[in-house]
């Protein structure tokens, strides 16, 4: 049985999607602060317009994940996998977090 999920304008705040698979899932003008992503398996998702603020990424599958429009996240690049994720050069201060940089 195949699923197939995408979100559109939709308050997704505090909500857990901590060990599933959600490959090619679409988030368009979400707001998805607090999210926990956990352990999932986000391949190919496409996050359009959305706030991030607070999600947790830890040992997730982000790879060709696209992240080019979104706002306020954090990923540590060394506890998830981003291989070929696209990231906007705004948004690369997003993976550096975790260094304490400070960027201006």
């Amino acid at each position: 049985m195949l699923l197939s999920f995408s979100f559109k304008n939709c308050i997704l705040n505090f909500s857990s999607f901590s060990r599933l698979k959600l490959r090619n899932v679409k988030f368009k003008d979400c707001s998805l602060r607090e999210v926990d992503f956990s352990e999932t398996d986000l391949f190919g998702a496409v996050f359009y317009d959305c706030d991030l603020s607070g999600v947790n990424f830890n040992n997730t599958v982000l790879e060709n994940a696209d992240f080019r429009t979104v706002n306020n996240y954090s990923i540590d690049p060394e506890n998830n996998r981003i291989k070929k994720a696209k990231i906007s050069l705004f948004g690369v201060v997003g993976l550096l977090d975790k260094y304490n940089i400070k960027i201006e």
